[in-house]
């Protein structure tokens, strides 16, 4: 019987770059209406103008990022008076890092990696912008980590004031939200509110019709045909409505393809699915962790190995038992175990009993959580 089985150097991909996160689909789906209310905002900086400030809203795997990043593809085709600059602020989230990816983008290249105050650096980016006529568009995705370092109001105050010390500088923010719990007009100085006034466009979830359509497009781009059928299409899409997020299924697919050309098969098979689950439900936590700072790893590695033994536990006695082990203050904990509730890696709550009992519990399983941390 003839085995139906890859040669070596046979694959089943089509295009494997469609299945990347930082893929940018020429043909994006459901997301119209938000890019029309986006290029709206912008318009103005394709005449010279200032562009509109900008909140867009919405959980992980809307479709946020890849809006802000097709309009900025389309505005780099278009003109170079108008500079898109896209800055994920999960990796440069303070105030230097991000003014030196605005350089990078105007320069080529990132300025000296010491001895450049903040002010040289600001310095040099005005006169490029004063000298060659630019409008600046800065968007910082993930901007909910500025607000957690404490960064957020120094980045915009700087950014949407910088007209006031350098004559003719025209600047215009994007701000991109994956924290729906996030209110940044009320988390900002009210020096900044009083110039940044955003319009808030929402990304809500995608619906299953929406899920199913997106995979199908991506599979058919790439994928060859008959690698996955209809039925195990079926599959992709139940687990990553159980993931809650898009990203989910993309990776889903990328690693249950893999799965299939491991075993030398021409098609996707249930086992290969599943067994790419157990890797890509965790993406969520692989991402976050590490974006954390040292310190706030270890105070998520001590809250996994004290919920080994318990579900729930109490903030104070917790504290109690890390401090023993890692050097922070209680103050310093709590705003550390906040971050660690709002990036959605723990579940922060109150009992009522005499007083207030601050609980703490993971939103993933022990084990897991100190896997990814090491």
């Amino acid at each position: 019987m003839k085995k139906n089985l890859l040669m070596w150097d046979e694959t089943l991909f089509r295009d494997p770059e469609v299945f990347e996160f930082d893929y940018v689909p020429e043909q994006f789906q459901f997301r119209e209406n938000q890019m029309r209310e986006l290029a709206f905002q912008i318009r103005p900086g394709l005449r010279g103008g200032r562009p509109l400030n900008s909140i867009c809203k919405g959980l992980p795997g809307t479709g946020k990022t890849t809006s802000v990043r097709k309009l900025f593809f389309e505005i780099e085709e278009t003109t170079k008076k108008l500079v898109p600059v896209y800055v994920n602020c999960q990796i440069d989230n303070t105030k230097f890092a991000i003014f030196s990816q605005i350089y990078r983008k105007l320069t080529g290249h990132l300025p000296p990696a010491s001895g450049t105050s903040f002010k040289q650096l600001f310095d040099a980016i005005c006169r490029i912008l004063q000298k060659d006529e630019i409008v600046l568009l800065v968007a910082l995705d993930d901007a909910n980590y500025l607000l957690y370092e404490n960064e957020i109001n120094k980045v915009l105050y700087t950014l949407l004031r910088a007209h006031e010390a350098y004559e003719g500088i025209r600047m215009g923010v994007i701000v991109i939200i994956s924290d729906l719990d996030v209110d940044l007009l009320q988390a900002v100085d009210a020096r900044v509110t009083s110039v940044f006034c955003p319009t808030e466009i929402y990304f809500p979830p995608y619906e299953q019709a929406e899920i199913r359509e997106i995979m199908q497009v991506r599979v058919m781009q790439g994928l060859y045909p008959n690698v996955l059928s209809e039925e195990m299409l079926a599959l992709v899409i139940d687990q990553t409505q159980k993931g809650g997020d898009l990203r989910v299924g993309i990776d889903l697919l990328k690693r249950a393809t893999l799965n299939a050309e491991r075993a030398a098969r021409h098609t996707v098979e249930r086992d290969d699915i599943c067994g790419a689950y157990l890797v890509s439900k965790y993406l969520h936590l692989s991402f976050t962790t590490k974006t954390l700072r040292d310190e706030e790893k270890n105070v998520l590695r001590a809250l996994a190995q004290a919920s080994a033994s318990e579900q729930e536990m109490n903030a104070g006695e917790v504290y109690k038992t890390i401090s023993e082990s890692v050097a922070i203050g209680y103050t310093r904990f709590y705003e550390v175990v906040k971050k660690l509730d709002a990036l959605r890696l723990v579940n922060l709550h109150y009992r009522e009993g005499r007083g207030r009992t601050r609980l703490i519990s993971l939103r993933y399983e022990p084990a897991k959580v100190l896997e990814y941390l090491s």
